[in-house]
């Protein structure tokens, strides 16, 4: 494979002191255009992820693919495996690790932060990865952290794969408050997918977070249901999600 191992980031800490891990970088075959982020799930790592990215016919994205910290996770009983955030069950009334959830979004802005300006940036994950990925785009729509710092990467795309989204009940409320939060929302195109089988991950999670998305004025938001499908994914999902890239990203010779 032609991915190259890189400790870029590693070695950072989290709000609480949770040291961030090894960074994988999958560097671009062709024509640098576009630079992801992309973020493992509970309990996994980016080596995984850019294994599986590797392989996409996407020549003009290089993909970054960083480790989150280990930490105790409620989930799972305080027992600590790698999570970009604290979680507890995924309920309705799941509540929102603000810290936690910053300071992997700043991780991430800080991965993207030395990108060339003229290469088009964006994030996605799977799962756990999935709601940090949207946190980050709601972080950008708003032009700052749930701590009020600000936020200056400019996202261009976003991909969320059985995942959630954090702080939807108050999102709508935030964006309609501000003139240019609108102006953001709209302008960033979000692909979330989702299986009507997940049993981790409840279909309707994801169907809810395309729902407060497209509420709270985000413009470009696509759901796509994957009837019978686990929490995992699928060759079909992931040639969807290609096109889609390749599409709003204006990629070249993608195919």
């Amino acid at each position: 494979m032609s991915y190259s191992h890189q400790n870029m980031g590693s070695g950072s800490r989290s709000g609480r002191g949770y040291e961030f891990g090894r960074t994988y970088v999958v560097r671009p075959k062709g024509k640098h255009q576009a630079t992801i982020v992309w973020l493992h799930g509970l309990g996994d790592n980016g080596s995984s992820s850019s294994q599986l990215l590797e392989s996409l016919p996407l020549p003009n994205i290089k993909w970054i693919c960083p480790t989150a910290p280990s930490r105790p996770v409620s989930l799972l009983g305080g027992f600590p495996c790698t999570a970009w955030f604290d979680v507890g069950e995924i309920s309705e009334d799941l509540h929102d690790d603000i810290e936690g959830l910053d300071a992997s979004a700043a991780h991430i802005a800080n991965l993207l932060s030395t990108e060339p300006t003229d290469v088009k940036v964006g994030i996605g994950g799977f799962s756990m990865g999935a709601a940090i990925a949207l946190y980050s785009t709601t972080c950008y729509a708003l032009g700052r952290y749930g701590s009020g710092h600000p936020y200056t990467i400019n996202l261009r795309a976003t991909v969320g794969l059985s995942g959630w989204l954090p702080g939807w009940r108050s999102l709508r409320s935030k964006i309609e408050s501000s003139n240019e939060a609108t102006r953001r929302a709209a302008s960033i195109p979000v692909i979330l997918a989702h299986g009507t089988s997940d049993d981790v991950v409840p279909y309707r999670f994801g169907e809810k977070s395309a729902h407060s998305l497209a509420m709270s004025g985000f413009r470009q938001v696509v759901f796509k249901p994957y009837e019978g499908l686990g929490h995992y994914t699928v060759p079909k999902e992931m040639d969807e999600v290609v096109q889609w890239l390749a599409s709003r990203l204006g990629l070249e010779g993608w195919r």
